[in-house]
């Protein structure tokens, strides 16, 4: 995806906090108060090193992509966490918001999607991930206070680095294509591959036997799931593209779309071409 429009990043979980502050300061000659704003620096403590979503809140917007706006929302979920710097509960917690993000994505393709191989897909999905979240959230719980062996506000720390660059995948996505199939099999090659690395993270660095043997039942059965995806994108993808309906601008200013919407430089209504 383009640097400007395009975000994911690596991990989102360490966030800027602006606070500002005002210095009253009376002068020499005269009565007069000035006020003065600051801004504090980001706090990194405790929060996972180096992430920005920005860009694909950006891409969110431009792209008016439900598939999009679910992946936005899981970036946003990750980075509302705070790891405590157990590997195995901040690994837990992060994943459980990833899987959301593609059980949400998943309901979007059964709600909308035309394609019955990527419908089924998208079933088994929502009922592997959902059943998955419910194992993490009680793996989560039971390290809740577990102590700490990785130093999550270190960008050097293996765990940490390992984490961050799994997210990377999902900054260099393609824009949003308004086509619901296309979009659902599109950005579900990058979120799954995320979620490998993320798995890889685990079981080289996790501690809990548990979890550890459930990070590597992610890996086969993910990677599967890669591979069924691109096989469908080979055999569809150019096919879709070239039925897929236009909209453009009646003003011939070059505004277009693959869905129905205003002119994004003039305004006015795009009309279907053939």
């Amino acid at each position: 995806m383009k640097k400007s429009v395009f975000i994911l990043a690596s991990l989102c979980l360490g966030t800027g906090l602006l606070s500002s502050c005002s210095d009253n300061k009376t002068a020499e000659t005269s009565t007069t108060t000035s006020t003065t704003e600051t801004t504090a620096p980001a706090d990194t403590a405790g929060s996972m090193a180096g992430m920005d979503h920005s860009t694909m809140a950006e891409t969110s917007a431009a792209g008016n992509s439900g598939m999009m706006t679910a992946m936005n929302t899981m970036m946003k979920n990750m980075e509302a966490f705070k790891p405590e710097g157990n590997t195995d509960h901040d690994f837990a917690h992060m994943m459980m918001a990833h899987h959301q993000g593609a059980v949400e994505m998943s309901a979007l393709e059964l709600k909308e999607g035309k394609d019955a191989t990527l419908r089924a897909m998208a079933e088994k999905i929502s009922a592997d991930q959902q059943k998955e979240i419910k194992a993490l959230e009680a793996i989560a719980t039971r390290l809740d206070g577990a102590p700490t062996n990785y130093k999550p506000q270190d960008p050097a720390d293996p765990f940490t680095s390992k984490m961050k660059s799994s997210m990377a995948g999902m900054m260099n996505m393609g824009q949003p294509s308004g086509n619901v199939d296309m979009d659902y099999a599109m950005m579900m090659v990058p979120h799954h591959q995320s979620a490998v690395d993320m798995a890889k993270a685990e079981v080289a660095h996790g501690r809990d036997t548990k979890l550890k043997e459930m990070a590597q039942s992610m890996i086969d059965a993910q990677q599967k799931e890669i591979q069924q995806f691109k096989d469908w994108q080979a055999k569809n993808g150019g096919k879709m593209k070239a039925s897929a309906a236009t909209y453009e601008c009646p003003m011939g200013d070059g505004g277009k779309s693959n869905a129905p919407g205003k002119c994004p430089k003039c305004g006015m209504d795009l009309e279907k071409k053939a």
